[in-house]
């Protein structure tokens, strides 16, 4: 499989509280099966859909605090390098470039607006296996108070070009690599209660928005926002039943015109 080009997202895990309640939640909801836990990684757990990996989860370690929560990683060939070009620019390493066994390389930040996220360096893990899918990861946005701070940053650590959308009501830029949409960037309003920190909203991907709401719900997760139909699909924020918080989409469920960027 050929590697992720860099800068664009290549990974997602999450760290939960009880992860066999993550695996029956996530299982159901993206219909993941798993594969056996890593002892030498932590317990450390490959979600996969139709045999491809497409996530991992992990439960949390004695001593470890904080909320459940959805991680992204960007792919770079050089994680030492792409660590000091993130202190240089403002941002902040909170895992050192660390070897993940024969996998890769893994660096785990924030950026100045306070959202954190990983960057990996692949050997034998390079990553996603399917994106775009039901039952996979398909979009990311990175939610924040600050876009002029996460807009300096964000090209500055890797090889992204900004457009924003031509919308006036809508703070919200997408960020390309060589052409290809690879994350948004959205301007937190007050619809977003003051304490939500900046985060990532990772999206994946469902054959049917609503039915997947259902699911949320009825396993005791919530529903934040939509709803909603777009040009890219119908979709929902929500969170499962530990509070980590993520989107669902279908993309093929689409209405209006797309919008311009400039």
């Amino acid at each position: 499989m050929a590697a992720h080009p860099e800068g664009t997202p290549c990974w997602a895990d999450a760290i939960f509280p009880d992860v066999e309640a993550a695996k029956s939640f996530y299982g159901e909801l993206l219909g993941w099966t798993f594969d056996a836990g890593s002892e030498e990684f932590g317990g450390y757990t490959q979600a996969r859909s139709d045999g491809k990996a497409v996530a991992a989860v992990m439960p949390q370690m004695q001593g470890m605090d904080g909320p459940a929560a959805w991680n992204l990683y960007f792919a770079s060939p050089d994680a030492a390098a792409t660590a000091a070009k993130i202190r240089d620019s403002g941002g902040t390493i909170a895992v050192e470039p660390m070897r993940v066994g024969e996998f890769g390389t893994m660096v785990t930040a924030r950026e100045p607006s306070g959202a954190y996220f990983s960057v990996w360096q692949p050997d034998t893990h390079q990553g996603f296996e399917k994106t775009g899918e039901a039952g996979a990861y398909c979009w990311a946005e990175l939610t924040t108070r600050d876009p002029a701070a996460t807009d300096a940053f964000l090209p500055s650590v890797f090889p992204f070009e900004a457009k924003r959308m031509d919308v006036d009501d809508v703070d919200f830029s997408v960020f390309e690599v060589g052409g290809e949409p690879v994350l948004g960037r959205l301007k937190m309003t007050e619809d977003f209660p003051p304490d939500v920190p900046p985060f990532i909203n990772v999206h994946f991907a469902v054959d049917n928005c609503d039915a997947a709401i259902a699911t949320v719900t009825k396993l005791g997760g919530q529903l934040f926002f939509g709803p909603m139909d777009s040009p890219f699909g119908r979709f929902a924020t929500v969170a499962d039943q530990q509070g980590a918080a993520f989107s669902v989409i279908d993309l093929t469920t689409t209405e209006g015109e797309m919008p311009s960027f400039s």
